[in-house]
């Protein structure tokens, strides 16, 4: 038995040459959003094409995982769409072949991407981003010119320590500037201030030339002295207008060890996360363990205090421990006591610096944790997300059935941006620890699989999930919406109406509608235990509506124009709407019994009535016409 055959081939060649286009677009929009963010690092640079070749490349192949589910969706959005837009999925349905069969062969090679993505996020993506922070770290200490933060110092350049008001990024010029230089040895410093100036790389890339603009040098005139007699030292105070100095400093690109990067999360595999994870786990716990035994032994026995021979004196002087700490304390003098709360704060104090240093420590630990815990499962909920968005997108193409670039693209971006914002959130509050790692990373998934299911299901029962016209009618029915005839007036009549008969129907029909008015009050509130548990259809008025609608088709075969216009403004009756809320006789009663639910179906019952009330008074009036034009005409 052959597991492909010709139909399975056919589906799967388009299916396979729409994902390699969209993929490949889907991978360069994500270049782009890449390249804005670190496009600040890489112009000006001087970097040549092989190094920005790697660059890219190692981004490019750290976006992979990231590039497949948006691929997969619009590939299996516009395939299937095209399908049912050129009839093929009516085709193969009225030949016996069920939507499940026809995506068979497309959902194996949907499983087959989702373990390539696995592999990348496994295997290539962490060698990737470790090769390319290296990289990025070294294009950032290429041109440190371009680094210099405004408003504090910056001392990247060996020997100096350099303060910016303000930097033109534009001209490169920097404005506000403050040196600190130290020579050799502590006493041979300089400080140079200066109103502008300009930090440019010479042409052999070995020194920075620096050019300041209207300043003063002020450099400490004596080499060695004692920090007693350091207000008398004298100090050269100098001027310029302009002054060029160059800078020893080796800017020729070289990249660093990318070794020195296999401590992030994202640099490491499945096996290399989860051993980091037991490590760092074993680690807390070995500290909290240590932690709760200092403080439950107290820190006397941890700590050695200079004081402790007083403590100890104090201690034996004071009596036992059992008893009251007040009959302890009075047993001390005043020196006593004072040296006993010094000792006392001196130990609180301990215990809170450590308190906090041990606070910020696990603080650390905790969050270097929950990365390699989202590391961990970002590699299986990337690679379900494949299989999530095929399902979502397969089955909508079916029902949508629309192809090309149009409704597809549409449809694939706003189901992708809902999915980013579930997962960027849900990956957000994990990182920060408000939320369980699983339940962050895992939302995306537990959300978008259900919808995936139900559309799949729909889609195999053939079921009109965004017929407008179905909508239309619910809401119509939730909001109590009227509906409008629209006869117009034919050409060719094979029967006329039976005017006479018509004229003597029609009266009949005023008299009913006169006397239905009159006896059931249908102005005034209904009766809220009878509207909800205790329906009786109405007998009348479903009489009434079928009487109506029978004499409008007959009707409709006139030439009269003003009769026509007539019946387009005859309402159209609703049997039931001011009996009841719903046809199910249990739901009726449950909305009932909900008080603020009920009340609302209630007053929905009598906006029904009123309506009723004015229709069957319209319809008096509009019969009466009828009648009199049907006199006066034939």
């Amino acid at each position: 038995m052959r597991i492909f055959r010709r139909i399975d081939t056919y589906i799967l060649k388009q299916f396979c040459l729409l994902f390699a286009g969209t993929f490949f677009i889907c991978l360069f929009i994500f270049m782009m959003q890449f390249l804005w963010r670190w496009v600040d690092d890489l112009i000006g640079k001087g970097l040549s094409f092989a190094v920005l070749g790697k660059f890219f490349f190692y981004a490019s192949m750290t976006l992979v995982p990231l590039s497949l589910p948006l691929a997969l969706l619009l590939a299996s959005l516009i395939s299937f769409g095209n399908m049912g837009e050129r009839l093929e999925l009516l085709a193969f349905k009225a030949a016996g072949i069920p939507l499940v069969r026809i995506i068979r062969p497309v959902f194996l090679f949907v499983v087959a991407v989702a373990g390539g993505s696995f592999y990348f996020q496994n295997v290539v993506a962490p060698e990737s981003f470790k090769q390319m922070a290296a990289l990025l770290y070294s294009m950032k200490q290429k041109s440190p010119e371009l680094e210099i933060p405004e408003g504090i110092f910056y001392n990247e350049i060996p020997g100096y320590n350099l303060y910016v008001e303000h930097k033109d990024l534009e001209t490169g010029m920097l404005y506000g500037i403050l040196i600190y230089t130290q020579g050799n040895n502590f006493d041979d410093t300089q400080i140079v201030l200066a109103d502008s100036g300009r930090i440019q790389t010479t042409a052999e890339q070995m020194h920075l030339k620096l050019t300041l603009y209207d300043g003063e040098r002020f450099r400490n005139m004596q080499n060695t002295g004692s920090a007693m007699d350091r207000g008398t030292v004298p100090y050269m105070r100098e001027t310029f207008k302009v002054e060029v100095e160059l800078i020893p400093f080796d800017n020729d690109f070289s990249v660093m060890d990318a070794n020195l990067f296999s401590d992030n999360a994202q640099t490491k595999n499945l096996r290399q996360l989860t051993t980091s994870i037991d490590s760092i786990r074993h680690h807390l716990d070995s500290i909290g363990q240590k932690q709760y035994l200092q403080y439950s032994h107290g820190f006397l026995h941890h700590t050695r205090l200079e004081g402790r021979s007083d403590s100890a004196q104090l201690a034996a002087k004071a009596g036992s421990q059992s008893e009251p700490f007040d009959t302890l304390l009075f047993r001390l003098n005043d020196v006593e006591r004072s040296r006993a709360a010094h000792i006392a704060f001196d130990r609180a104090r301990s215990g809170y610096e450590q308190s906090r240093l041990m606070q910020d420590w696990s603080f650390s630990e905790n969050r270097m944790l929950r990365m390699h815990q989202l590391e961990r499962h970002k590699k299986f909920t990337l690679s379900l997300a494949c299989l999530i968005f095929f399902f979502i997108g397969a089955p909508l193409g079916a029902i949508i059935r629309k192809g090309g670039l149009g409704v597809p693209v549409v449809v694939s971006v706003v189901i992708f941006i809902f999915y980013y914002i579930i997962n960027a959130s849900g990956e957000k509050l994990a990182k920060s620890g408000e939320w369980d790692v699983t339940f962050g990373l895992w939302l995306s998934s537990i959300v978008l699989a259900p919808i995936g299911a139900w559309l799949t299901w729909k889609a195999n029962q053939d079921s009109v999930v965004f017929n407008a016209e179905g909508y239309q009618m619910l809401m119509r029915q939730v909001f109590g919406l009227r509906q409008h005839r629209a006869i117009a007036r034919k050409e060719i009549i094979m029967y006329e109406p039976d005017y006479k008969r018509l004229t003597a129907d029609l009266t009949a029909f005023t008299v009913a509608c006169h006397e239905y008015n009159e006896q059931h009050h249908l102005r005034r509130m209904p009766n809220y235990f009878r509207v909800f548990f205790r329906y009786e259809p109405d007998e009348a008025v479903i009489h009434l509506s079928e009487q109506l609608e029978q004499y409008v088709d007959e009707l409709a075969n006139t030439q009269d124009s003003r009769i026509l216009s007539t019946l387009n403004d005859m309402p159209i009756l609703v049997p039931d709407a001011h009996t009841r809320p719903f046809r199910n006789r249990r739901l009726n009663m449950a909305v009932g019994i909900v008080f603020p639910v009920g009340l609302l179906w209630w007053w929905r019952i009598w906006r029904y009535r009123l309506r009723l009330w004015h229709d069957l008074t319209q319809l008096q009036k509009q019969c009466t016409y009828i009648c009199t034009r049907i006199t006066e005409t034939h």
